[in-house]
């Protein structure tokens, strides 16, 4: 059974409506909010064939105002990138024995970058860090050996985008604290990197739905 302040947060929407990016945000503003500091999330469901490798939507992008939350990134690297990372200020630095704890169950980082040279190791920990979006990969700057502006990148709001197995895409475009024009200009710019990440392959239309929502809220469908 739905709570009270959630019965009351869907007064404030109109069902049947797809809204502006501006409006929506108005809005979800305004609801009854919970005694945390909730995300704001974009939910995505694409027209695209997860199962055709020429139709996968995946790439990276900074939000303007940075997510609201701080990122805890993993540098696996060794030699001298070792004090190259501790001089950014990465929160965890190191080689194999970096991969071992992570091994063992170490998970406790949001963010994971790695130096080409470390790659090979790495790889034995696809099964942990792949289902979890950890893995690093060229593809979203998380392999390279200019390690401080990877981690500077990160910091500053870089934030990786790939579709699900449902052809969805969800992301956080910051904090329901944000003022308004943050959040506009946040989900403006994933909305914006999304749309150019559309595969060639696909025909018609790329967008099934797109819905904006705060955690422990109704969501708001968007005009597309």
């Amino acid at each position: 059974m739905a709570s009270k302040r959630y019965r009351e947060s869907e007064k404030q929407a109109e069902k049947n409506t797809a809204y502006q990016l501006k409006d929506a945000i108005l809005i979800l503003k305004k609801m009854p909010l919970p005694k945390f500091d909730s995300s704001v999330d974009l939910h995505y469901h694409l027209n695209v064939d997860v199962k055709n490798s020429d139709q996968m939507v995946r790439g990276t992008v900074v939000l303007p105002h940075g997510t609201g939350k701080k990122v805890r990134v993993a540098v696996f690297c060794k030699g001298e990138d070792e004090k190259v990372a501790r001089d950014v200020q990465a929160d965890y630095v190191g080689g194999n024995e970096l991969i071992d704890k992570v091994a063992a169950g170490f998970l406790d980082f949001d963010c994971a970058i790695a130096t080409p040279d470390m790659m090979k190791e790495l790889s034995k920990l696809g099964k942990i860090l792949g289902p979890r979006g950890l893995m690093p990969s060229p593809k979203t700057g998380t392999v390279t050996k200019d390690i401080t502006k990877a981690v500077e990148d990160v910091r500053k709001g870089k934030v990786e985008f790939r579709i699900d197995k449902q052809a969805g895409i969800h992301l956080s475009v910051g904090k329901v604290s944000f003022s308004e024009d943050k959040l506009y200009e946040n989900a403006s710019r994933v909305i914006e990197a999304i749309n150019e990440a559309r595969p060639a392959s696909v025909k018609g239309k790329f967008i099934r739905s797109l819905w904006i929502a705060t955690s422990m809220n109704p969501g708001l469908k968007l005009s597309v």
